[in-house]
């Protein structure tokens, strides 16, 4: 299992993640893993993989946003030599050679029509053809898509096809963000403390002080799990004396009086959006936290709890339609109404 030791974590709705991965996992049907970017998408398909019956065949895997679509074609389905320019050997797909274990595609929202017209042969029929061949090949596959945009959404838009989402819907496992994981924050830092501190063959790992211990407890962490390892690692690493607790987080790399200089200089292009028109929504924001009175972490709180109320009362409280509708699962949902005392 080293491929999921990063799967750490004791809030609730972390456990019930890994609780939904463990029942799925045993099954051969696709799945769908949907989440916020640096929430873990991979660990959480090795996961799938590993505790499946699969667990000793291939794991590949296979970022759909880092080609292009001829490429991806013949990258997921293979090609016989000659088929294009290039082509000068037979070459098997990632569906081909995963065959007997697991495919897992991160990105799949960013695949064409085309793409994903195979893709939803190969899981109904368990065939593909190779580009610029004419016999029809099976495999045995099982996939492990991930995504962080909102499928049903895309499907509306025609931008995704409604058929492919039908098969692989038959169970969504969706990843709470890491401002949902509280308890979690200081066990993932210390975890990854440790790890920079082996890697930079230190004696030992002094710990965080109370205004680093309170800087890790009231940031948002848009960026998630990845971010927070960043953090914890940068600040480590240039840290002056390693012998003394760390005091300061480095949020933020680019954070430069040079980079601001330059940024300031560079004048925007035409009909470019500058960072000045979002500035009366930004004031606006601060306005009502100042004027809320509130400590950050409340008035986020706060303003999450409108959100579900509001999403409850557009869906008609049906509790099912706004977990579709906010992107989460049922099991989350209820978690969030759970943690706000909402009936």
């Amino acid at each position: 299992m080293q491929h999921t030791d990063r799967l750490i974590g004791e809030s609730s709705v972390f456990l019930e993640a890994l609780e939904h991965v463990s029942l799925v996992a045993p099954l051969t049907k696709p799945v769908l893993i949907v989440g916020e970017r640096g929430t873990g998408k991979e660990h959480f398909a090795a996961r799938v993989h590993y505790l499946s019956a699969r667990w000793d065949q291939p794991l590949l895997k296979l970022n759909c946003a880092t080609l292009s679509d001829t490429l991806l074609d013949s990258e997921l389905f293979g090609h016989e030599a000659g088929a294009f320019s290039g082509a000068l050997r037979q070459h098997q797909g990632f569906f081909e050679r995963a065959s007997g274990g697991s495919l897992f595609l991160d990105e799949l929202a960013t695949t064409s029509s085309q793409v994903q017209e195979k893709i939803l042969r190969v899981i109904e029929y368990g065939e593909l053809t190779r580009v610029g061949g004419k016999n029809t090949i099976e495999v045995d596959v099982r996939l492990i898509a991930a995504t962080n945009e909102h499928l049903p959404s895309l499907a509306r838009q025609g931008k995704f096809r409604e058929d492919l989402l039908d098969r692989l819907s038959f169970d969504v496992v969706t990843l709470p963000p890491l401002r949902y994981r509280e308890e979690d924050v200081v066990l993932l830092a210390e975890f990854f403390a440790l790890g920079i501190i082996n890697e930079l063959q230190r004696d030992y790992f002094p710990g965080f002080t109370a205004k680093a211990l309170d800087q890790l407890k009231h940031y948002a962490w848009p960026g998630n799990v990845r971010e927070l390892k960043n953090v914890i690692e940068r600040s480590i690493y240039r840290s002056q004396n390693p012998a003394e607790a760390i005091d300061e987080l480095i949020f933020d790399p680019f954070k430069s009086q040079f980079l601001q200089t330059a940024a300031i200089a560079v004048a925007p292009k035409n009909n470019e959006i500058t960072e000045s028109a979002s500035e009366p929504r930004a004031e606006n924001i601060w306005q009502n936290f100042v004027d809320s009175q509130l400590d950050y972490k409340t008035f986020f709180d706060q303003q999450e709890m409108e959100v579900l109320n509001c999403a409850l009362k557009h869906c008609q409280y049906n509790q099912k339609q706004t977990a579709e509708f906010l992107g989460f699962s049922y099991h989350q949902l209820r978690s969030h109404l759970r943690k706000y005392g909402i009936k």
